[in-house]
């Protein structure tokens, strides 16, 4: 089994047991790593903590990462905590719900700004901020799916922001190299988290998935996890700026 045992990671966007991210921490809790889990604002401290703290030795902190003061104050408290990090954990996305409605060609300005600021540059400032605590190189994890590349009905301004996203990742992954800091997208086919919930037609989308993906069915979220812990360890040194698909192999198929 994998060890990430000494190693310190962060993990941005647990909303609830079934999502991505909290998947991918109790992967990294597993593989023996301390854990810094971040919930986005008061509201939701208190399912989040209850959830945050069922992780023996695992820690909540609070922070939106919309607002450059409480990132600031959020590695302030990481470097006092922890001193190091090795792994970051990037499973945030966001766009207003009337912008997945209707026709992109409705996207508003203010929509678009919103979708990229939260989903896109929060991703820039998490590594900026990360890096400098990275003293023995590390691991950026980020999350995308198929929808920055193709056209997946609905999706609207949350494709292109993860089109954004992705080519994030190189522009960073060329960054941070020196730094022997990796990073990396996760593309997962289609999850029935509490996000993509908001999506409408998420049933049909399981449904074309299970039927055309080479494995004749849908990824489960451990697989996600699984990954996020590959991408995390050493098993992955050499591996940096790519989007890794755990989709059943879905993305392959042209028909």
């Amino acid at each position: 089994m994998t060890s990430l045992a000494g190693r310190n990671a962060v993990v941005f966007g647990v909303a609830n047991k079934r999502s991505i991210a909290w998947s991918i921490a109790q992967g990294l809790h597993a593989a023996g790593a301390r854990l810094a889990i971040t919930y986005q604002n008061e509201r939701l401290e208190e399912e989040a903590k209850d959830l945050i703290l069922s992780l023996p030795g695992a820690e909540a902190f609070r922070c939106d990462v919309s607002q450059d003061q409480e990132l600031d104050r959020l590695f302030s408290e990481l470097r006092a905590r922890y001193g190091k990090l090795h792994v970051l954990v990037h499973s945030i996305a966001y766009a207003p719900a009337e912008e997945l409605k209707g026709e992109f060609l409705s996207t508003t300005r203010e929509g678009f700004r919103i979708a990229h600021d939260v989903s896109v540059y929060s991703l820039i400032a998490l590594a900026r901020a990360a890096a400098p605590l990275m003293e023995d190189g590390g691991s950026i994890i980020t999350m995308t799916y198929y929808g920055a590349e193709k056209v997946v009905p609905r999706s609207n301004v949350m494709g292109v922001a993860k089109a954004a996203l992705e080519a994030t990742v190189r522009y960073l992954a060329a960054d941070l190299g020196k730094r022997r800091i990796r990073i990396n997208a996760i593309s997962a086919g289609p999850i029935k988290t509490l996000a993509a919930r908001g999506i409408s037609g998420l049933g049909d989308m399981l449904k074309a998935h299970a039927e055309r993906a080479p494995l004749q069915r849908n990824v489960d979220v451990n697989e996600v996890g699984s990954t996020g812990v590959f991408l995390a360890s050493d098993a992955s040194s050499g591996i940096t700026g790519e989007t890794i698909y755990v989709d059943c192999g879905y993305n392959i198929m042209g028909f």
